[in-house]
């Protein structure tokens, strides 16, 4: 009876635990060290100010106010602001539940260069992956399929940049970045079959650009 409980130990201490390490890729490390090289303090100032842009604790006080703003205006308004609201509160939480399960070094904890040329330090060591940002900019740029087509090609750029910012101050790899982007948008999507999100809103300009 001992020799078994001693093999079920064992067994179990075999047994892939959390949180799960992931490893960069080899196109990851290339990007990282090629910004290590060639980034100066001056575009790492700006990108680090502009990634405030993607910030949850931003986002999350301009769905708030857009939700409040949204009470007294028409159903397809208010549905809107419901969307955003929960997206945003949702984008907010996922990446936190999802840092308890996997850990990754950043990229600014693993170079010397790049903080001479610039670099800032970054959130926690470990929670590289994903990038919470870029999520939140996925689930934008996917909300935003729904408006009129120039202002979603606003939108799609300017959530790409910001999600790019992340990678130029290396507080995640790029593939931490495009996992984010796309988790935001299968989050995005998946909360619209609650929230009724796009029902009347108006895509009149399709026609005018096609």
């Amino acid at each position: 009876m001992f020799k078994i409980a001693r093999l079920s130990a064992r067994r179990l201490s075999r047994r892939p635990g959390f949180p799960v390490t992931v490893r960069p890729t080899r196109s990851d490390v290339v990007v990282a060290r090629s910004i290590a090289r060639k980034t100066a303090p001056a575009p790492e100032l700006v990108a680090r100010a502009l990634t405030w842009g993607a910030d949850e604790k931003v986002l999350l006080a301009v769905a708030a106010v857009g939700w409040l703003a949204s009470r007294g205006c028409a159903t397809p308004l208010q549905r809107a602001g419901n969307h955003a609201l929960l997206v945003t509160v949702s984008a907010s939480l996922l990446p936190h539940g999802l840092k308890l399960v996997f850990d990754q070094t950043r990229p600014d904890r693993r170079t010397v260069i790049g903080h001479v040329h610039g670099v800032p330090f970054s959130g926690k060591r470990e929670d590289a992956f994903p990038s919470g940002h870029a999520l939140h900019m996925g689930a934008l740029a996917s909300g935003a399929g729904a408006l009129p087509a120039g202002s979603r090609r606003t939108i799609l750029a300017l959530a790409a940049a910001l999600s790019l910012t992340r990678i130029v101050i290396m507080a995640h790899w790029a593939s931490d970045v495009v996992a984010g982007f796309a988790l935001g948008a299968v989050l995005e999507r998946a909360l619209r079959l609650w929230t009724g999100y796009p029902n009347g809103v108006s895509t009149e300009d399709e026609h005018a650009d096609s």
